[in-house]
């Protein structure tokens, strides 16, 4: 397990955002944990995103940039078992003690999560100018 643990973190690089003394565990949760495991998976958000809207949002390329912004905030929100999915992506590369703490605080900590991963893929919508088949 510790090996594990150890591949993991060093696997997923330095701690992204700042902590402080003021800084609340959540805070530090989130720029230890869950900001480099979105930077390390954002190929392939990006690919579950795509494939997301060619089965499920067929016109979604021709959208406005403003109509995909708002796309990809409702699909993240709105569609429990893809939110879940997504979740899943980013909790499989959880150490245990991670984990341990994510189960402590889970509700607040997916919020964060969530709300990182809409502002992620909003700032490559250009990603999503040509449908990717």
């Amino acid at each position: 397990m510790a090996d594990r643990d150890t591949f993991l973190k060093e696997f997923r690089g330095e701690t992204l955002g700042t902590i402080s003394a003021q800084s609340s565990p959540d805070e530090i949760f989130q720029n230890q944990t869950i900001r480099p495991i979105l930077k390390l998976q954002n190929d392939l958000f990006v690919a579950v995103f795509i494939n997301y809207v060619n089965k499920n949002k067929p016109d979604f390329y021709s959208y406005s940039v403003e109509r995909k912004l708002q796309t990809i905030e409702n699909s993240i929100q709105k569609d429990i078992k893809f939110r879940n999915s997504l979740k899943g992506i980013v909790m499989a590369l959880f150490t245990i003690q991670e984990y341990d703490t994510y189960i402590q605080n889970s509700s607040s900590l997916n919020k964060r999560m969530m709300n990182l991963l809409i502002d992620r893929l909003k700032n490559q919508v250009q990603l999503f100018e040509v449908e990717a088949k």
